[in-house]
């Protein structure tokens, strides 16, 4: 069983190097069939690949695939051999270190597909395959190249606007996930797996690898490799550590139904039901005081011996300083469980 597929319409810079692709509507675990066609159609002889192609070639991709019975691949195959742009097909063995362009960018968007969710695939290697971009009106554009484009649009009449200048594009401009509201759509980039029922407000911001499980309000940050639970809100300018931020190899994660107060932030994953207090940044060093029913202190310990545990509320004491974690259940409850995990 083949891992990916996907026809894509993509960008070359002059030397004819792979700037992005685009796939309009890309096949995780294929067919077999359909992989025997595309062998049989453009020389596909197994592995990891990523082959250019031409009308013809397309044109007969399209047949082969309309008489299979795949129409939605048929329609784009003969849609994709009138492109003025070049068309790569990409077909994946395996879930493999990416080697090229056109393979990372599959990838990403079977994730902002939901096809495969943040952690489910191999990204290790993708930045070097993802070349850094001016991100403007008329498209992606090698930053070699962008002067003498500039100049060509202003003769022209015209202004080119980069609107962006890094190795990911924003999500919208590739995929739009069914049922989501997205305020500043360039904060959620290619690669976020953006679950239906959320909303992402203007200062909210979704990395790739990283998303919502479903209903939730984003004004804050997920970072690359976080995810957050349904029903969860993170409050104005809070921040979640990511994989890429000093988090390591923790993987960050936000459990159901969970709150993370304004300008506040974690670095280690919560369960459902926790609150984490406007202001409180919360890493795997800092010192918690477990309070009681009564607020009376039972122990001291890490933030990461309360890791993934529910029912939590993180605070810090006005009059001290410390930081402070009461439950639902009893503290001296809480932390038998801690002991009985060790």
């Amino acid at each position: 069983m083949s891992f990916a597929f996907g026809i894509g319409i993509g960008t070359q810079n002059k030397q004819g190097d792979w700037l992005e692709v685009f796939y309009q509507q890309p096949v995780y675990t294929p067919d077999a069939k359909l992989v025997e066609i595309v062998a049989e159609s453009i020389g596909y002889s197994g592995g990891n690949e990523a082959l250019p192609v031409n009308p013809g070639q397309l044109k007969s991709l399209a047949e082969s695939f309309g008489k299979a019975g795949f129409s939605d691949q048929a329609n784009i195959a003969i849609r994709a051999a009138s492109s003025v742009r070049p068309v790569v097909v990409t077909l994946l063995e395996s879930d493999d270190t990416a080697t090229s362009t056109p393979e990372v960018y599959l990838k990403l968007h079977l994730i902002s597909h939901r096809m495969a969710r943040p952690h489910g695939l191999k990204l290790d290697g993708i930045f070097g395959k993802l070349p850094n971009l001016a991100w403007t009106n008329e498209g992606a554009i090698d930053l070699d190249e962008l002067s003498d484009r500039q100049l060509r649009a202003r003769i022209e009449g015209r202004t080119l606007e980069v609107k962006s200048v890094d190795k990911f594009p924003q999500m919208t401009d590739y995929v739009v996930p069914k049922g989501v509201r997205i305020a500043d759509t360039a904060r959620v980039r290619l690669g976020a797996y953006v679950g239906e029922g959320t909303t992402v407000m203007h200062e909210g911001f979704i990395n790739f690898n990283a998303g919502t499980e479903g209903k939730s309000m984003i004004e804050g940050r997920i970072s690359a490799g976080v995810i957050v639970g349904q029903g969860s809100d993170l409050g104005g300018g809070c921040s979640t550590m990511g994989t890429l931020s000093g988090g390591g190899n923790i993987i960050i994660a936000v459990g159901e139904n969970c709150l993370i107060g304004a300008n506040s932030g974690i670095g280690i994953p919560l369960g459902d039901r926790c609150t984490v207090e406007a202001g409180l940044y919360i890493t795997a060093g800092t010192k918690v005081a477990l309070l009681d029913d009564s607020n009376t202190l039972v122990e001291v310990v890490k933030a990461r011996d309360l890791a993934n545990k529910t029912d939590l509320l993180f605070r810090r004491n006005s009059q001290s300083g410390a930081v402070e974690c009461r439950s639902n259940k009893s503290a001296v409850e809480l932390n038998e469980e801690l002991h009985a995990n060790q």
